[in-house]
């Protein structure tokens, strides 16, 4: 099985085939142990279903979830372009791919959206995105910690959300590791509907 194929059922929610095969790559290029770890490497910062095995492969498709429920309510989805929409729904199933580095170390890399970010454009030649979408993608993972942008000595290595793309994408992630969720998922971590 190639590795997008965890990702089958979020890749059909992007429309743009240039940007759904370019997802498809870069799903094809994470470490292995992302599909093996859970979202939080103590517990303390994810609901129950984002632990174990598999665990952060969980609250990626949660993440999308939201997203794609939020940009379908016309309410909300209207402000965005339709490319605009796959890119958002691309980096969030990539913002997590490098969590715990390049390769696995135990706990979570602090700088992993810089890290997942280097990495799509260290490999851009293998994708079908311009420059400006890789740009956007870029930007929106590497805002994807919002306010929890500063390291254990107070340095500020990550920036904070400033665009209605980077708070979008911030938001869905954020709401993704709220500890109050129980989101069901199937032997295949699928999300049960």
């Amino acid at each position: 099985m190639e590795k997008f194929e965890y990702f089958k059922k979020e890749l059909t929610y992007i429309k743009n085939e240039k940007i759904r095969n370019s997802c498809k790559t870069m799903v094809n290029l994470l470490p292995d142990y992302f599909f093996e770890i859970p979202a939080s490497s103590t517990g303390k910062y994810h609901p129950e279903f984002t632990l174990g095995v598999g665990g952060l492969v969980r609250h990626v498709k949660a993440a999308v979830r939201i997203a794609k429920d939020l940009l379908d309510n016309p309410i909300i989805g209207d402000k965005y372009k339709d490319d605009e929409k796959d890119l958002m729904l691309m980096a969030l199933i990539l913002h997590d791919g490098l969590k715990s580095g390049l390769t696995h170390n135990r706990y979570t890399q602090f700088d992993h959206p810089t890290l997942i970010k280097n990495y799509i454009m260290d490999n851009k030649d293998k994708l079908e995105l311009s420059d400006s979408e890789l740009k956007f993608i870029g930007k929106v993972i590497e805002a994807h910690m919002g306010p929890w942008n500063t390291d254990y000595n107070g340095n500020v290595l990550l920036p904070v959300p400033k665009t209605k793309y980077e708070n979008f994408v911030h938001m869905c992630d954020y709401l993704a590791s709220r500890k109050y969720l129980n989101i069901k998922f199937d032997n295949d971590n699928n999300i049960i509907e």
